[in-house]
C-alpha cells in the first residue's frame, strides 16, 4: 500500500532528538495536568513546612521553593520559545503546502474549463451542421 507523506510527516522526520524533546516538554508544561500536579506539589510543600510534621527544610517565605521555580522558569522559557519557533516553521510549511495545493487546483480547474469549452464548441459546430443539413433538405423539397 502506497501511503503518501504529508508536509507534517516530512517536518517531523527532520527534527532532531533535542527538538522533539523540547516540543514534548513545552506541550507538557502547557497542559492543565502539569498545572494541577504542580499546584498539588506546592500545596503539600507549603503545608509540610508550615505545619512542621517533618522538620522545616524551607521555612516561610519559602526561599528554596522560589529557587526551584526560578530554575524551572529559566529552563522552561527557552524550551517554550524553541517550540514556538518550530510551530512557526510548521505554520510556514503548511501555508506553503496549502498554496501549492491551491495552485494545483487552479491549474486543474483551468484545464477543465478548456475541456468544457472545447466540448461546447464541438456541440455548437454539430448543431450548426445539423441546421444547415435541415435547411438544405427543406430547400430541396420546396
Amino acid at each position: 500500500m502506497n501511503i503518501r507523506k504529508t508536509w507534517h510527516d516530512y517536518h517531523f522526520e527532520s527534527l532532531g532528538f533535542g527538538e522533539r524533546l523540547a516540543d514534548k516538554v513545552a506541550s507538557g508544561m502547557g497542559s492543565w495536568r502539569f498545572i494541577i500536579i504542580q499546584t498539588i506539589i506546592v500545596g503539600i510543600w507549603m503545608t509540610l513546612n508550615i505545619v512542621g510534621f517533618l522538620r522545616h527544610w524551607d521555612e516561610y517565605p519559602f526561599i528554596l521553593l522560589n529557587l526551584v521555580f526560578s530554575t524551572q522558569a529559566a529552563y522552561a522559557a527557552p524550551i517554550i520559545m524553541m517550540a514556538q519557533n518550530r510551530q512557526s516553521e510548521r505554520d510556514r510549511a503548511q501555508a506553503l503546502a496549502d498554496y501549492q495545493t491551491n495552485l494545483d487546483s487552479k491549474r486543474e480547474i483551468e484545464n477543465l474549463q478548456v475541456m468544457l469549452t472545447k466540448i461546447e464548441l464541438e456541440k455548437l459546430d454539430s448543431i450548426i451542421v445539423m441546421l444547415q443539413e435541415m435547411k438544405t433538405l427543406k430547400a430541396g423539397s420546396a
